[in-house]
């Protein structure tokens, strides 16, 4: 548990970590995952093979490990920022969603590789996953159940359907180059969605 918590904030690690990605994200713009190896990771993030596995098991348990880091991260900006806009008006859109289209905009370089690429599916499913949960939590908040029901409309495909809309929204938007601030797109994305489908979903 000591471990644990030393490596979660020993600056030496964040840094070597830190450097370590930013090595897999620029060799992912250059050639295909197939073509990664440790080695050239070890090499262009300037540390040696050893140091590497001293953080990773190999570039397997690398992308597992970058992606719960992703997911914590995304999770810390829904559980510090949601419940100041427990009672923001519906019309003001998904105030959280700015929050996090904030967040990937701030580290664009990352998320346009590993979302928007394709090359790495793993970044993409855990995403969706959990803007599922986010959508899910989002129709019990406004009590959106009985509506649903009455239009004839299973929960659970309107999750799918939401949280899949949103994260193409997302890669789309990444794909782009951000051409629309976050508060105008998450805005947008909530008109889109009362305008077509009653504001069930």
């Amino acid at each position: 548990m000591k471990n644990d918590k030393k490596s979660a904030t020993d600056p030496r690690i964040l840094r070597t970590r830190q450097l370590i990605r930013d090595a897999f994200v620029d060799l992912l713009q250059e050639m295909d995952i197939e073509k990664l190896s440790v080695n050239r990771i070890a090499e262009r993030a300037t540390i040696n093979r050893v140091t590497f596995y001293l953080h990773y098991r190999d570039i397997t348990d690398m992308m597992e490990k970058m992606a719960d880091e992703m997911i914590e991260n995304i999770e810390r900006i829904v559980d510090e920022h949601a419940p100041q806009f427990e009672d923001a008006a519906k019309d003001d859109g998904w105030p959280v969603l700015v929050k996090l289209l904030e967040h990937f905009a701030d580290h664009s370089k990352f998320y346009r590789v590993v979302l928007a690429s394709r090359r790495t599916p793993i970044f993409t499913e855990r995403l969706l996953k959990l803007l599922s949960k986010l959508v899910s939590a989002k129709i019990e908040s406004l009590e959106l159940e009985n509506s649903l029901s009455q239009a004839g409309i299973h929960k659970e495909i309107a999750i799918w359907y939401s949280s899949s809309a949103l994260i193409g929204t997302i890669v789309s938007w990444l794909r782009n180059d951000m051409p629309y601030a976050p508060h105008f797109l998450a805005k947008q994305f909530s008109l889109i969605r009362a305008y077509s489908y009653n504001d069930l979903i």
